[in-house]
């Protein structure tokens, strides 16, 4: 009983780990989001665009990592099933909105960043669900 509820409490401390961590994520993405929405950018604009979405990428990146250090085997292996999860709708998502954007009926640019923000929310959901439920 105590071996249970101490591995809830790493469980819990994990999941909150990644949420603080994400933070900064999703604000840049929503950040890079904006910066790129405009489809007549001038050149500065086109430099914080950039900057915002290589920001962006360096975060997610650190987040990753971190989360993974952070994790025991368990959490590992449901982290690792969220990401492929989270992977395949993204892929499937890319793969639409290019075929819209071929179609001229989207610009690909403005749905690309929204559609990665949205698969790392499907990898938090995924995996925090999956930790409450499975323990």
């Amino acid at each position: 009983m105590v071996k249970q509820a101490q591995q809830d409490q790493v469980a819990r401390a994990a999941r909150r780990a990644a949420l603080i961590d994400g933070l900064p994520v999703v604000t840049l993405g929503w950040v890079a989001l904006a910066l790129g929405s405009s489809p007549d950018q001038s050149a500065t604009q086109k430099a914080w665009w950039i900057a915002a979405t290589g920001a962006f990428a360096l975060t997610m990146a650190w987040v990753l990592l971190r989360a993974f250090r952070r994790a025991d085997e368990y959490l590992r292996k449901i982290q690792l099933e969220s990401m492929a999860i989270a992977f395949a709708v993204v892929l499937v998502a890319l793969q639409v909105a290019a075929v819209l954007d071929s179609a001229g009926i989207i610009q690909l640019h403005q749905l690309t960043q929204l559609i990665i923000i949205g698969g790392m929310a499907i990898w938090y959901v995924t995996a925090d669900l999956r930790t409450r439920f499975n323990r």
